[in-house]
């Protein structure tokens, strides 16, 4: 019934807002579907329709609530896709939500840090300096003087959200079962991906650890600012960090008035993003204009921690080993990786596919990255899929809207950005330490505690086979005999394999002394 009330008030906003209008218009408005709209529209004839249409859409976002607030986010770093008008109204929901009362942040703080508010800050600014769906911001000073930013969860949001992620499961349910492509898009599976982070960005404990770990990732980087957390402030509804100072990314006028490069600027945010995906496999995975500012020495700032990606070795392998063939406009080698990933039916014809992807993806090189409608480049992706069966990644979902913000912010930097020539020698660079001698180094120091505690353990399995004397249990005594004497040999060679590395290493470090 919960599900059903809160359907009813989404169609009741959409209507009131005039938002009909985004989907029956023209000649579409003559069909049932119209006919109906038209009809609940004159039981709602009190309604305004006098503002622009990217304002009444960005109304109704705010008016339905987070989630649909964070949509609308998403879609604002869009501006090859969406109208002007509606990114840039849609561009305030980043930081022009309206906030909420600042005696519920006081007891916010209170209840979560177990004292007043004027016990715990020297100062606290009662006006918040941002506002967005999940939390606001206001400024203080600790007792010791240091500026600080106190981010405060939303009070009481916990049961629309839980609402809302229903509705939204029930929906992709429907596509699955109504649509063709349903199950392969696995629409289940990504909003089960999106409700795990939304409920992780509502915890502020793990958003603090996440800028801790991504702090400490980048300690000393000249490209790269994260703020420092001030732990003995945090709580899962309140995290106090460092306040920055800097510019906002998107005011690039300002950024050029001082001083700042920023064409070498935009190639150094391309760096620090593949820094963060293939050197730590941990990134941030809500890289949008409003958390990216720049400091007074020209170095990225980044904020808001709640949405964290996480990508393992294989993961790194294989992406690394799709993009260097992308460079290498090597589109055999993409349509294998796909195969021996089985993200494609295992009867695909390599050479079928190969030729799709030429015919994607080749027009988008030498050119400028003004020039590439990567909206379009998506779509004809996606009809390819389509025809081969192929079938998205959960798990790498978050990379790809991250990649989409990188070309968005890209884009409004430097349009004559080669976003292709700027990442190539760090992957090149990234597959040769993984794959060089570097990278056998580092595998062998990772699997020698490993062999070292089976290897003494062998001659004590054996003794316990031999001592066994149950004739009924002869052949498993020999099948075990034989498994071990393979598992030992296998692992025999591997020592030897390992000592003979060693060996060499040692060899070539005294010549190279």
């Amino acid at each position: 019934m919960g599900r059903l009330i809160r359907l009813l008030k989404i169609i009741h906003i959409a209507l009131r807002f005039g938002l009909d209008e985004f989907v029956f218009v023209g000649d579409t408005a003559a069909n049932r579907g119209g006919r109906v709209a038209g009809l609940v529209a004159k039981l709602l004839s009190h309604r305004n329709l006098s503002a622009p249409r990217a304002q009444r859409l960005r109304l109704a976002l705010e008016a339905l609530g987070p989630i649909f607030v964070k949509f609308g986010q998403m879609l604002s770093t869009r501006r090859d896709l969406l109208p002007t008008d509606i990114a840039d109204e849609l561009a305030k929901l980043q930081d022009q939500v309206p906030p909420f009362p600042n005696e519920l942040a006081a007891a916010q703080i209170e209840q979560s840090l177990g004292r007043p508010v004027a016990e715990i800050f020297a100062s606290f600014d009662a006006q918040p300096v941002a506002s967005a769906s999940i939390a606001q911001v206001h400024f203080a000073v600790l007792p010791d003087g240091t500026e600080a930013a106190v981010k405060i969860l939303r009070p009481g949001m916990m049961p629309v959200v839980r609402r809302d992620l229903g509705l939204l499961d029930s929906a992709a349910w429907l596509i699955e079962h109504l649509f063709a492509d349903g199950k392969r898009l696995r629409p289940r599976e990504v909003v089960a991906e999106f409700a795990k982070h939304l409920h992780d960005e509502m915890d502020l404990m793990r958003e603090a650890a996440n800028a801790n770990q991504l702090r400490r990732n980048f300690a000393g980087s000249p490209f790269l600012i994260v703020p420092e957390i001030y732990w003995d402030f945090c709580a899962p509804a309140v995290m106090t960090m460092q306040r920055m100072q800097g510019t906002p990314i998107s005011q690039v006028d300002k950024l050029r008035e001082q001083g700042v490069d920023i064409p070498k600027f935009a190639r150094a945010g391309v760096e620090i993003f593949f820094a963060q995906v293939f050197r730590d496999g941990y990134f941030h995975a809500d890289m949008h204009p409003g958390n990216i500012f720049v400091s007074g020495t020209g170095q990225y700032i980044a904020l808001d921690f709640g949405i964290m990606g996480t990508l393992t070795d294989v993961d790194k392998n294989y992406l690394a080993t799709n993009f260097l063939a992308f460079f290498q406009r090597d589109y055999r080698r993409v349509a294998e990786a796909h195969l021996e990933a089985g993200w494609v039916p295992a009867g695909t014809r390599i050479d079928e596919l190969e030729a799709a992807i030429r015919a994607v993806c080749e027009p988008i090189f030498d050119r400028p990255l003004k020039e590439i409608k990567f909206g379009h480049v998506l779509l004809r992706l996606f009809q390819t899929s389509r025809r081969f069966g192929v079938e998205i990644q959960p798990q790498l979902v978050m990379l790809q809207k991250t990649l989409l913000n990188i070309e968005g912010m890209g884009r409004d930097l430097d349009p004559d950005l080669d976003l292709w020539t700027t990442a190539k020698p760090y992957l090149v660079r990234w597959m040769s330490e993984q794959m060089g001698w570097r990278g056998l180094t580092r595998s062998i120091k990772a699997e020698a505690p490993r062999w070292a505690t089976l290897l003494p353990q062998l001659p004590r399995l054996l003794h316990k086979l031999l001592a066994t004397d149950r004739l009924d249990d002869f052949d498993k005594i020999m099948r075990g005999l034989h498994a071990e004497q393979r598992s030992r040999n296998r692992l025999l060679g591997w020592a030897i394999a390992l000592l003979a590395a060693i060996l060499a290493w040692q060899v070539l470090a005294t010549l190279l002394r």
